[in-house]
């Protein structure tokens, strides 16, 4: 249903009542299922309106982590490589002092520009600690995480995430195709290997209203 043009645009489902009937399912077990979808971010419900299909996002759930493109070929969303840059570059010392390396001490960096095929809704930017072995030849229109493992033995094992919100200034705009102070999702992400190593310091933007990033934690 909600892949179905008559609830596209806003319009609203059918009423729990209706909808249960419709299903020949209990209302309880009807509420469960889009309790579900609600968090999957595919329904929005508010109370005294109903219910109605969210505009089109992506989302990222931080459980279970995987590489950007391991995460949407499982979701069966096409992603579209709309620019992919390698250099060499000198870290600045927030960097350096995360790799422990000297800022004389020249590090690979590699910018992706991602999205759907109809338009960009993220751009990447990652740097590599020389110990990984990267060369910036390597084929990066393949999973990142399966390259450093596969082909250097490196297993990308630890995630730790800072996210918080901010604004598009002249640059991201232009890369996400955005207006100039538009809201966006600023991401930074520092990866480890299995012995705690640091091998990847990655910052992402995202166009806000193209993107949610869900957060699951379970009580023990």
């Amino acid at each position: 249903m909600i892949k179905l043009p008559e609830f596209q645009n806003g319009k609203l489902f059918p009423n729990e009542i209706d909808l249960a009937n419709q299903l020949a399912i209990s209302r309880t077990t009807l509420r469960q299922a889009l309790n579900k979808l609600v968090y999957e971010g595919l329904l929005i419900r508010k109370k005294g309106v109903g219910t109605k299909v969210t505009d089109v996002t992506i989302s990222s759930k931080s459980t279970n982590w995987l590489s950007f493109s391991q995460e949407m070929q499982a979701r069966g969303i096409p992603i579209k490589n709309f620019e992919l840059h390698v250099s060499w570059v000198y870290p600045s010392e927030i960097i350096a002092n995360f790799f422990n390396i000297k800022i004389d001490q020249k590090i690979l960096k590699l910018e992706r520009l991602r999205g759907r095929p109809e338009g960009p809704f993220v751009y990447f930017v990652s740097y590599f600690h020389p110990r990984t072995g990267l060369t910036g030849e390597e084929n990066f229109k393949r999973p990142l995480y399966d390259i450093l493992e596969n082909d250097y033995s490196i297993v990308a094992e630890l995630s730790k995430e800072e996210i918080s919100a901010t604004t598009a200034d002249k640059f991201i705009a232009l890369k996400l195709e955005t207006e100039l102070g538009s809201p966006i999702l600023f991401r930074k992400r520092y990866v480890y290997d299995q012995a705690d190593r640091p091998i990847e310091y990655n910052l992402g933007y995202y166009k806000a209203n193209s993107f949610v990033y869900s957060v699951e934690s379970r009580r023990t």
